[in-house]
């Protein structure tokens, strides 16, 4: 799976959650967008609503199981939850460690 691909399910699964908690967005839903932190469009149970829901997308769609709030998350030095691309870069990393 491209990262572009996984960037992709990370916007789709954002712009729904953001319907749904009714977010206001200052801009497009970008690689760039701030997911959490400082400017960013969720708090810390959007996150968590996040995550589930693309571990969930990601073992139907491409039939694998992800654990993405982790340890190994967690441990590092700067958050993989920071924007849409780190998360998507992280996503890629694990999905990578799996084959």
């Amino acid at each position: 799976m491209e990262t572009i691909d996984i960037e992709d399910i990370i916007i789709r699964s954002l712009k729904e959650l953001i319907e749904v908690l009714n977010v206001q967005m200052s801009g497009p839903l970008e690689s760039d967008t701030r997911l959490f932190g400082p400017k960013g469009a969720l708090d810390s149970m959007g996150l968590v609503s996040l995550i589930t829901d693309l571990e969930e997308r990601i073992e139907d769609e491409y039939d694998i199981s992800l654990i993405l709030a982790d340890e190994r998350a967690m441990s590092q030095e700067k958050s993989p939850f920071r924007t849409v691309s780190t998360l998507a870069q992280y996503i890629s990393m694990l999905l990578d460690d799996k084959k």
